[in-house]
């Protein structure tokens, strides 16, 4: 199995649109990642939260292309804590998927006895920022 991560993309004001879905799909379907759960979290504007399963999103055109094993992996604890990060009248998806593109080379750090202690996603401003602050290539 390769490495299993989760990301939380937030959508303040409510704007999820589904526009997101066909690039997920397209990383399903190339085999880039495997859908392992997602759920998305609503919070209303006095901060109720409600959750709900990608198959409750009927409405959305993409959502019968969208392949994975999903569900079963997010605890209630998970929706607490996404919700405790979006503001009132926001939303958020929560998905945790495998990186199928790295599996051979997780594969040949565990046989190699390398242990993972650490990783992180680097935000995409904080990258371009320390890459803007470069020397230029001569």
């Amino acid at each position: 199995m390769g490495p299993v991560e989760y990301i939380v993309v937030a959508f303040p004001g409510n704007e999820f649109n589904g526009d997101i879905l066909p690039a997920l799909i397209e990383l399903v379907d190339t085999n880039t990642v495997r859908l392992l759960d997602l759920l998305f979290i609503g919070k209303d504007a006095d901060g109720t939260v409600l959750s709900f399963e990608i198959d409750d999103l009927e409405h959305l055109a993409d959502i019968d292309e969208l392949d994975g094993e999903v569900g079963g992996l997010i605890s209630p604890s998970d929706v607490e804590h996404v919700a405790a990060s979006i503001d009132p009248n926001s939303s958020a998806a929560l998905l945790i998927w495998e990186d199928v593109w790295a599996e051979s080379f997780a594969t040949a750090v565990r046989d190699s006895g390398g242990v993972l202690i650490e990783g992180a996603r680097i935000p995409l401003d904080v990258i371009e920022s320390a890459m803007a602050d470069l020397p230029q290539a001569v």
